[in-house]
């Protein structure tokens, strides 16, 4: 009786190498893999199973590394690289912080701060200058010696300013205004000296040029010196916010390395049943010390800057801006008189200057709200002196706007000028003076509180080394301790 088999599934075959006879050399492979036939009597009938060889590559290796990880000996070791690595990233990123901080500091206390001053002086001399040269020519040929000093230091003053902000500011918006300074000064100062000597001469014309010599500088000069003190009053704020900004980047990495050591000795007290381990102890005491220490440092930095603003700088623009209008209103009382009755425009601009300076009131203005922002004793008591020097001020020019329309021109002009006390001049003087005592203590509580942010950040930068290093230390060492007991 004939035996009937049943054929087996066609398997694809390997190639042979090249050269062999067909059929011969060939391994079957299934699913990729290259299988043998199974041993045993019977090789091909049905029923006999084929093997398939088992590839050695990356997949065994993955699978005897997360063997590895699984296990507590390998936890460990994974948890000490990335509690390392979050040390060295906090403590690096907690210095550089820190380094960047206290630059900044120091270029707000010894670089933007003393370019707003320059600045201010720009303007204040400028003003200066325009309102002496003006009260000079009152005088005719007899310019009082003082006068022409006081002319000449203004404008020494002005340069002097003029150089110290080309040297030291890089805000662009500032490049505009220091060209037309450095190239109208000179124009204005020409200009003075040809109406100065006409004026020696008795000429009317030495008026006109000194009319012409005032509208430049309004005109040009102070809008310019104006503008210059904006973009370096801006450039102040960015240094000041950059530096009082909070390390979001240290923090975030100090608060991550404080949770994963707590985390750590967490999983090792429910572990191995043992409570402290004094390597993280001593890791975790490091990291605490350390967010706290540069928490306070930059949020203690902040409060001085903020405060080198309110009680320094803010009160510094007030008293600036009230100063330089006295200063205008001084030009344009002198300018009705040189005018000789066609000194409308000069005196109604003196009227809105002085409005602006102490309200229609007296009570008002820019010498209030100094008064205001005044934070210690001695600033407000120099607002004060303003306020009823300014009143003193007004009375006094209303006398002389009396005498002049009344055709006593010499009596005016002497009481315009006059050095004591009971004249124009020896107001203003009075006026200028109390100012300047509001702006230097403006100034030094500005000083104060910016060398206070600085004192915020000394030492930190050490000390966040140190406490990384102890950080680094307590991990390796604690956590090694636990790995040997593996071994």
């Amino acid at each position: 009786m004939a035996t009937v088999q049943t054929p087996l599934p066609r398997t694809p075959l390997a190639s042979a190498p090249t050269g062999a006879p067909p059929g011969q050399g060939q391994v079957p492979v299934q699913q990729g893999r290259p299988v043998l036939p199974a041993t045993g009597p019977g090789n091909g009938r049905p029923g006999n199973r084929q093997v398939a060889l088992p590839v050695r590559g990356h997949t065994g290796l993955r699978r005897r590394v997360l063997a590895w990880a699984g296990r507590t000996p390998g936890l460990l070791v994974l948890f000490t690289v990335v509690l390392v690595g979050l040390g060295i990233a906090a403590g690096a990123a907690g210095i550089g912080a820190v380094r960047q901080r206290a630059d900044l500091v120091g270029g707000v206390a010894a670089g933007n701060g003393p370019l707003v001053v320059a600045a201010q002086d720009l303007y204040r001399a400028l003003s200066d200058a325009d309102a002496t040269v003006a009260s000079a020519f009152l005088l005719g040929g007899s310019e009082p010696p003082e006068l022409r000093t006081r002319y000449q230091e203004d404008l020494a003053a002005a340069s002097d300013a003029l150089v110290r902000l080309a040297a030291g500011v890089t805000a662009e918006a500032a490049d505009q205004p220091l060209r037309q300074i450095s190239a109208n000064l000179p124009v204005y100062t020409g200009i003075v000296e040809t109406a100065r000597a006409l004026n020696r001469q008795q000429l009317p014309l030495g008026a006109a040029y000194l009319r012409e010599a005032s509208a430049l500088m309004r005109d040009a000069l102070l809008p310019a010196a104006q503008q210059l003190y904006t973009a370096v009053s801006e450039q102040l704020a960015d240094a000041r916010d950059d530096a009082s900004s909070v390390p979001w980047l240290a923090l975030p990495l100090l608060l991550l390395s404080l949770l994963g050591l707590l985390f750590v000795q967490v999983f090792l007290a429910r572990r191995t049943n043992r409570v402290f381990n004094l390597g993280l102890v001593a890791a975790t005491a490091a990291a605490l010390v350390a967010v706290l220490w540069l928490g306070v440092a930059s949020f203690g930095a902040a409060g001085h800057l903020s405060a080198s603003r309110k009680d320094g700088s803010a009160q510094v623009d007030v008293f600036t801006e009230a100063r330089i209008a006295a200063l205008q209103a001084r030009g344009d009382e002198s300018l009705t008189l040189v005018a000789r009755g066609g000194g409308a425009a000069f005196e109604k601009r003196f009227t809105e200057t002085m409005n602006r300076l102490a309200g229609e009131d007296g009570n008002g203005g820019l010498l209030a709200e100094a008064r205001s922002r005044a934070t210690d004793r001695a600033g407000r008591a120099a607002a004060d002196a303003a306020i009823a020097d300014v009143k003193a001020w007004r009375d006094l020019h209303k006398r002389i706007r009396e005498l002049d329309d009344g055709g006593q021109y010499p009596e005016a002009v002497k009481l315009a000028v006059g050095s004591d006390d009971r004249s124009a001049g020896g107001i203003f003087n009075r006026v200028d003076e109390h100012l300047a005592e509001g702006l230097r203590h403006g100034g030094e509580s500005f000083d104060r509180e910016v060398a206070g942010a600085g004192d915020a950040f000394g030492g930190v930068a050490g000390g966040l080394g140190v406490l990384t290093a102890l950080l680094l230390i307590g991990v390796v060492v604690g956590m090694a301790q636990r790995v040997m007991e593996y071994r």
